[in-house]
């Protein structure tokens, strides 16, 4: 089976910083895209930041100069540094990727089980 593995949320204060970390595990083939979701309260799970296998990353008009994505393709992971974070960056954030399982022939999108990001004073 395979599946991800979210660590890294918690409370912090507008200005500050956190980073987000998610692991792949399981009988894996390749790993494509990987990426960062987030579902504010009452809202529908938006797009946070994108990157692919060669490293091209694309961000959230909200998130740009605040954010970075990156990943470690040895390691199966891929993380999110949150800087200068707004109480408007509170969500649910999940992890997303696109792999394709051993010995399958096609691949599927993962999620995360989420975790909380809270930005307040």
């Amino acid at each position: 089976q395979v599946q991800l593995v979210e660590s890294g949320g918690g409370l912090v204060q507008p200005g500050g910083s956190l980073r987000l970390s998610c692991a792949a595990s399981g009988r894996i083939g390749s790993i494509y895209d990987m990426g960062w979701y987030r579902q504010p309260p009452g809202k529908q799970r938006e797009s946070v930041a994108n990157i692919t296998t060669g490293g091209s990353v694309s961000y959230a008009n909200s998130v740009k100069g605040r954010f970075t994505i990156s990943r470690d393709n040895a390691a199966n992971t891929v993380a999110l540094q949150m800087n200068r974070l707004k109480p408007d960056d509170t969500a649910v954030y999940y992890c997303n990727a696109e792999i394709q399982p051993f010995r399958s022939l096609v691949y599927y999108k993962y999620w995360g089980q989420g975790t909380q990001v809270t930005v307040s004073s």
